[in-house]
């Protein structure tokens, strides 16, 4: 398990105290009865999230189990109001959710850089007794105190934000393409969860153009269930643009495998059907050109609704033409790619 990759966090957070309205009265040498002037309280700090696109992980926030704002000062003499509470700013990766640990409701999404949102306001400070100065009451001997801070429990939860999510089977060679398309460098080897994390890559593409890929742990028949990464693997695909479904060319049966794969996303989220997808048959060069042109023919048939494009990240067959398909699909434009694999 990659340490470095914390995808789940739990955190107790405590806005600050509202500071203590003044209830001083004016005394200065020839006005000896100047009357209240007591001034506010400063407001209690407030506990936020920041969107950061340079993180990837809440690997930061793994030891952080409470997070508690700075309290309001007091108001002063004068009229002088208190300082505000220190603020608790928290920097997320972009595609947090924040939820109440209790609940389990959803209450503030993280998506864009910089985005901020107040997860806890800090507690209004308190107002001086130059407020309740009236026609009856010349002299109010009171103030307001301050108001508490809040204190909750939240579950920060990290969903990969990328436009290509690669979805099948352990060993379908999602790693594999990944280390093909981009700069990015996952374990690869020939065994069930090599993959334990995402992995993102930036792929490049025609005239400087590119988009993001996210490698995810692989699925098995009743991830939805929680069986194998189960839940972890499938919240991660919920924010792709597109999926790219990858079955190998040396599969018993790629259709069923498909179909597996499908009644995994529909039984977890029904909604996950509704984003666009791509068959893509890796390991194309184990196949001899017969036997390609034979599974394309078949393929055709019983998946006639499925886009297909049919590759081998060792050989580069059909990599071009799969990228031009994705940037087509992602693009809107309905029509079949325009260049093919030279």
């Amino acid at each position: 398990m990659n340490a470095n990759f914390i995808d789940y966090i739990k955190v107790c957070c405590r806005s600050g105290k509202g500071g203590a309205g003044s209830a001083h009265l004016r005394r200065e040498k020839f006005v000896p009865k100047g009357g209240p002037d007591g001034g506010d309280g400063g407001r209690g700090g407030h506990i936020l999230l920041r969107g950061n696109s340079h993180l990837w992980t809440l690997l930061h926030l793994k030891y952080t189990r409470h997070l508690v704002a700075g309290p309001g000062g007091a108001g002063g003499k004068q009229r002088s109001s208190g300082a505000s509470g220190k603020d608790v700013v928290v920097e997320v990766p972009l595609g947090t959710v924040v939820k109440e640990a209790g609940t389990g409701q959803q209450v503030a999404e993280i998506t864009d850089d910089g985005q901020e949102v107040v997860l806890l306001r800090g507690g209004k400070g308190g107002r001086g007794n130059v407020h309740f100065k009236s026609s009856t009451r010349q002299t109010p001997r009171y103030a307001q105190p301050g108001e508490s801070g809040q204190e909750k429990w939240f579950v920060l939860e990290l969903k990969v934000l990328a436009d290509v999510g690669l979805v099948g089977f352990p060993n379908a060679g999602k790693s594999t393409l990944l280390s093909v398309v981009s700069a990015a460098k996952p374990e690869i080897a020939n065994y069930p969860f090599t993959t334990l994390v995402p992995n993102l890559g930036m792929v490049a593409y025609r005239d400087q153009r590119s988009f993001v890929m996210a490698d995810i742990p692989g699925i098995i028949e009743g991830a939805h269930k929680g069986k194998g990464l189960g839940h972890r693997f499938l919240r991660h695909i919920e924010r792709n643009a597109l999926l790219l479904f990858m079955v190998p060319a040396d599969s018993e049966d790629i259709p069923n495998e498909f179909h597996i794969l499908l009644r995994e996303l529909r039984a977890y989220k029904p909604e996950l059907l509704d984003k666009q997808r791509l068959l893509a048959v890796s390991k194309c060069d184990l196949l001899s050109r017969e036997s390609l042109n034979e599974l394309k023919e078949v393929l055709s048939k019983s998946l006639p609704d499925t886009r297909q494009v049919f590759i081998s990240s060792h050989t580069q067959m059909g990599i071009q033409l799969m990228k031009d398909t994705l940037w087509s699909m992602m693009a809107g434009g309905d029509d079949a790619a325009e260049w093919d694999q030279k």
